[in-house]
């Protein structure tokens, strides 16, 4: 309630002031009127629609919630387009020298330049333009239709008319045209030519009569409801935007298990018709568009809130959705850069086979099939000289007072300078001085290794001394008996190899201490290495 009165009310008078607004509010009582005469709604809070104490308002008004320090220099005029205000007979000191106005110099002189400017002619001198200033508020400046006059929009509505006047003006002297043919073409042969032709007008007539009598039949889905107003209540119309002609959502699958329709909603989440052709269908359930369209990029938004929230960020997708959206556009920037960022640096190190194409021979070497002809001076005559081939690394580069490149000689499977002859690569070049101290510390090695091999004399062979049976010399007349000399040596064989290997030691272990001549043969014979420098020290 708008009331200003803030004397002492009784219970009575209290109740019967509950009862009055009630009664507005459900429409009953007319609303009350402010100072202007306009209707204040009766649904306003108390705390909005009453006056501070110190406007001392004595009747009930809303001006004190309006803007009623208005600035008195701001105007809602615009330019004068167009406009003129005075025409010199003669060019005037300081006007434009080009059309002799004295509202703009000659550098922003909007008419065409002249031929001979009015300032030497003094003739068709232009009038002076309209000037005018205006100071506008901040919402004035931002005003992007401010000065913008509703009544030029009435060309662009008369333009469409003509065009669809013409229109039909044009398909209805083709149907009239088609029916002077028909009736003037007594033999009926060129009905079948022409039939597809008819068929196409006749349904371009037909589309053009429907918009015709759109207009007409506007009105098939209007609902008369009663809406509550400021007023006391009054009969609008509220359009129902649903086409009656289109199938009812649960008309669409009639069996029982099919997808649940909530009649007070009216809405239907599963697909009715699951196994039909999706090109063929025309509904395929509410949650079609949940995963499709900007229900996607909302649902994507909300995530990304959550886990920046969770990260320790401020963020909030119902309390501020203006920052979650910006967050969230400069989070895709930002990955799309580092993941553009992670891909160039891949492929500039390993390289991109994928994309990349073999060159053209005539690309990578600087080769081509171009014929070239020269006289017998060696002058072109024709074409273009051959480049020679050229390899991508240096060429013709000399290091270390080297006059041949590296690689330029080989000897001993080895690369050098071919200059010095020498192998090693970083060295520092020496000439025919340095060739020949080399082939003379070359032929002093050979001989020093021959004078080497010359000193160096044969051994003599030495006597091996067969030791006896006990560790003395081997007499003279010892015979051994060959077939018991060759069962020790296997035995002494077999005995080696249990030693080398535990694994293969049986647990019935016999122990012979009967030691023979050819056992005792036998181990010495297994014991000494003939190729011991030791062995003539041993005994």
């Amino acid at each position: 309630m708008a009331t200003a009165s803030v004397a002492f009310k009784s219970r009575e008078d209290h109740r019967k002031q509950l009862e009055l607004e009630e009664a507005r509010k459900a429409g009953l009582a007319p609303a009350e009127v402010d100072e202007d005469g306009k209707e204040i709604n009766p649904h306003i809070p108390q705390y909005m629609s009453s006056a501070p104490w110190y406007l001392n308002a004595e009747r009930p008004s809303l001006k004190h919630q309006r803007k009623w320090k208005s600035d008195p220099n701001y105007t809602k005029a615009w330019y004068d387009r167009g406009a003129k205000i005075y025409q010199a007979d003669k060019y005037r000191k300081g006007a434009c020298e080009n059309c002799g106005a004295m509202t703009h110099n000659t550098k922003s002189c909007m008419e065409r330049p002249r031929k001979v400017g009015a300032k030497w002619t003094s003739k068709h001198i232009a009038p002076d333009e309209k000037i005018e200033t205006f100071e506008l508020d901040y919402d004035g400046k931002r005003d992007r239709w401010n000065g913008y006059d509703p009544a030029t929009y009435a060309r662009v509505i008369e333009m469409y008319e003509h065009r669809d006047e013409a229109r039909r003006k044009y398909l209805k002297d083709q149907q009239l045209k088609k029916i002077e043919e028909k009736n003037n073409n007594p033999n009926g042969e060129d009905e079948v030519e022409v039939s597809d032709d008819e068929d196409d007008d006749e349904d371009a007539l037909k589309v053009d009569e429907a918009k015709v009598d759109e207009s007409k039949q506007m009105d098939f889905a209007k609902v008369e409801k009663r809406v509550r107003t400021t007023g006391g209540g009054s009969t609008g119309t509220v359009r129902n935007l649903r086409i009656r002609e289109d199938t009812a959502k649960y008309l669409l699958n009639l069996d029982v298990n099919s997808a649940y329709y909530d009649p007070k909603t009216r809405s239907m989440r599963e697909d009715p018709l699951p196994d039909v052709d999706p090109n063929e269908k025309f509904y395929g359930g509410d949650n079609q568009y949940r995963v499709s369209g900007q229900a996607l990029d909302f649902k994507q938004l909300n995530i990304h809130a959550w886990e920046a929230f969770e990260k320790g960020q401020d963020i909030h997708m119902q309390a501020a959705p203006s920052q979650a959206e910006l967050l969230f556009k400069n989070y895709k920037v930002i990955k799309e850069k580092l993941k553009s960022k992670t891909k160039d640096t891949i492929m500039e190190k390993y390289g991109n086979a994928a994309s990349e194409e073999e060159l053209p021979r005539e690309l990578l070497l600087g080769q081509s099939e171009r014929e070239v002809e020269y006289d017998r001076a060696g002058r072109i005559i024709k074409g273009q000289e051959m480049a020679l081939p050229r390899s991508k690394y240096e060429e013709d580069v000399y290091i270390n007072n080297h006059t041949t490149v590296w690689g330029s000689w080989w000897k001993d499977h080895q690369w050098g300078y071919k200059c010095c002859k020498q192998t090693i690569r970083n060295s520092y070049c020496t000439g025919a001085a340095g060739i020949e101290a080399a082939e003379a510390a070359t032929d002093l090695m050979k001989a020093n290794i021959a004078r080497k091999e010359a000193i160096e004399e044969t051994p003599a062979p030495t006597e091996e001394k067969r030791l006896a049976t006990w560790g003395t010399e081997v007499p003279e007349d010892l015979v051994f008996d060959q077939k018991l000399l060759t069962e020790a040596l296997k035995k002494e064989d077999e005995r080696k190899k249990e030693e080398r290997d535990e694994r293969k030691r049986k647990y019935n272990v016999r122990w012979n201490d009967e030691v023979t001549a050819e056992d005792m043969e036998a181990y010495r014979m297994k014991k000494v290495h003939h190729d011991d420098p030791m062995k003539e020290f041993l005994h």
